[in-house]
């Protein structure tokens, strides 16, 4: 068991786990921000009295969900980057990590927009009624009735979101993002095959610093903030 400790310490020392987590919590973070305004107008284009309005965000939730993030990512870097030489900075390393974002972003939009619209569903019927009849359009009643109810709701299932792009961010490696956990994790292993248990046991650890919590809060709020029917 000691020699186990000291070779989780070796490999947190040689390698630089922290800054790699930190690259994931980043690109969780702004990708999180991004899919949650881009999932909510998407919600709101699905619960619309326009038809086409509908047809467009359900056809791009059915097919971004069911599309593979590897190949949205790689996507983003074969296609938009190496083809159309598209730049989102002037630096390389910086260019790849905001297309990850973007990548991550769209991805998760999906099911934001999803969870989202599953917090519409406790809303009752007859408030948004009430709404129409004292005489609201649409988008008032959403913003002002609808959406903070339903994601008082949603928290559950957002936060099942989140954890789900927080541990995703690591395909950002099919983004050309290399100094993210999976990155790092392969260079471990590669130089340092004789301690790969320890390497997966530093990286499991960290994993679970950052999910556990996160579930916890999630599960908390949802309880804290439900709506009392």
């Amino acid at each position: 068991m000691g020699d186990y400790l000291s070779g989780l310490w070796t490999v947190f020392e040689t390698y630089n786990v922290l800054d790699a987590f930190w690259v994931n919590i980043q690109l969780t973070f702004w990708a999180g921000l991004f899919a949650l305004a881009l999932g909510t107008v998407l919600a709101i284009m699905r619960i619309s009295p326009i038809a086409s309005l509908r047809f467009v965000g359900t056809a791009y939730v059915n097919i971004i969900r069911n599309t593979p993030l590897t190949i949205i990512m790689t996507f983003m870097i074969l296609a938009l980057v190496f083809q159309l030489a598209l730049e989102l900075s002037s630096d390389l390393t910086t260019s790849f990590f905001r297309f990850a974002i973007v990548g991550l972003a769209i991805y998760h939009a999906s099911f934001v927009c999803e969870a989202i619209r599953s917090g519409v569903n406790t809303v009752p019927l007859g408030q948004a009624e009430a709404a129409r009849a004292i005489g609201l359009p649409f988008l008032d009643s959403a913003r002002l009735v609808i959406l903070p109810q339903a994601f008082r709701g949603a928290i559950a299932p957002l936060g099942s979101v989140l954890i789900a792009l927080m541990k995703n961010s690591t395909v950002a490696a099919a983004a050309s993002v290399t100094t993210e956990t999976s990155s790092v994790m392969k260079v471990a292993i590669e130089f340092n095959p004789n301690y790969l248990l320890e390497i997966f046991g530093v990286f499991a650890i960290g994993w679970l610093i950052l999910v556990i919590p996160v579930g916890l809060l999630t599960t908390w709020l949802s309880e804290r903030l439900a709506v009392k029917r």
